[in-house]
């Protein structure tokens, strides 16, 4: 197994293509041919981390923060970004980063503090858009339930819940080869007329070159028509934080020291109760001060996230209850997430849970 098999499997949970612009995933140390010895799942990856995978024989470390983050100038080891970079270089060490990919999968970061507060009814509580594409093309009649079925194997015409969508209109293509060319439908040089389908797909972004690839692959032509548009309609199952709710409300009270329980975190920075129940609640892992409106708009009854500031406990406005539970503890579960997965994925390799506290917070 090399570097790149677990790419695959880690992107087929989290695609790259769905992090943040401002964000810097994927691989970012390493030579992604490399023969892997063993695998370490961190949170953050320092020193302390690429010394437990020397000592454990791993050489990829998945971190889901981005060690490198801003642009690296120089490697003198002034910093404990330059130092882990440097260490994890000297020892054939790769460094695989997910972050915001992550962020906004559907079975990633906030689905997983969704289940740990054992939320039901979920759903994403900021929906990206401009993540779905429109494939449509135009195929010799008789060669059209063949070229579907192609398109639907590579993952093309999937809607929410249903699969096999396409739209399909009958009609006539007109085409005329020069010397130069060599058609499979007429002659070159003579002006001809095919019945045709014209067949539209809708597909995730991610798969754009997969999908383009069949099409070509598939279709007859020896010039495949055929358009491309990336669609504003927002995606429900990709996109930034989670809605979820109980069967049964509880006190604000009665919330806060149930959250705390189960985020396993020692505080709890909230706004002032509004004496009601809590049933419906919004969770954003990592810095969610951005989202609280969304929350409030969802009808969230409280948002569960991090890194809030002074004034944004202002916002709330009577409206919503915000707690924040620091950014680690927040975000401390998608390790075990990651080793879960990997492990169904690769049952025949050792996934190794890092046992290095990365979060840089303390408290008195």
């Amino acid at each position: 197994m090399i570097v790149q098999d677990v790419i695959n499997h880690l992107e087929e949970l989290a695609p790259l293509a769905y992090a943040e612009d401002f964000d810097n995933v994927g691989l970012l140390v390493g030579d992604k041919n490399t023969e892997i010895t063993g695998i370490l799942v961190t949170l953050d990856t320092l020193e302390a981390v690429v010394d437990e995978a020397i000592k454990e024989n791993c050489n990829l470390i998945v971190s889901f923060h981005p060690i490198i983050f801003k642009g690296l100038k120089k490697l003198t080891g002034k910093n404990y970004v330059e130092r882990v970079v440097m260490k994890a270089i000297k020892h054939d060490i790769a460094i695989y980063s997910m972050h915001t990919a992550l962020d906004n999968a559907l079975n990633g970061v906030n689905d997983m503090i969704c289940n740990q507060l054992q939320l039901r009814n979920k759903h994403i509580l900021i929906p990206q858009s401009e993540t779905i594409k429109k494939l449509t093309t135009y195929v010799p009649k008789e060669e059209a339930e063949q070229l579907r079925n192609a398109l639907f194997i590579a993952g093309a015409g999937s809607i929410g819940n249903y699969s096999n969508c396409s739209f399909n209109v009958e009609g006539y293509g007109t085409f005329n080869g020069n010397e130069n060319t060599n058609p499979t439908k007429g002659q070159k040089g003579t002006l001809h007329t095919e019945n045709e389908t014209k067949i539209t797909v809708t597909f995730p972004k991610h798969l754009e070159s997969q999908v383009l690839q069949t099409l070509f692959k598939s279709h007859s032509y020896e010039e495949v028509a055929y358009e491309v548009v990336t669609l504003e309609n927002k995606n429900q199952h990709i996109g930034m934080g989670m809605v979820g709710e109980w069967e049964e409300s509880m006190s604000e009270l009665d919330f806060l020291v149930f959250l705390k329980d189960k985020m396993n975190t020692q505080s709890i920075r909230h706004s002032a109760f509004l004496d009601k129940k809590i049933k419906r609640i919004a969770v954003l892992g990592g810095s969610g001060s951005f989202a609280i409106e969304a929350a409030k708009s969802a009808g969230a009854d409280a948002f569960v996230t991090a890194d809030l500031k002074y004034h944004d406990f202002f916002t709330a406005e009577n409206n919503i209850l915000l707690a924040d539970v620091g950014h680690y503890e927040s975000e401390q579960f998608t390790k075990n997430l990651l080793v879960a997965y990997l492990t169904k994925k690769i049952t025949n390799f050792a996934i190794i849970l890092s046992k290095t506290n990365t979060n840089p917070v303390k408290y008195f």
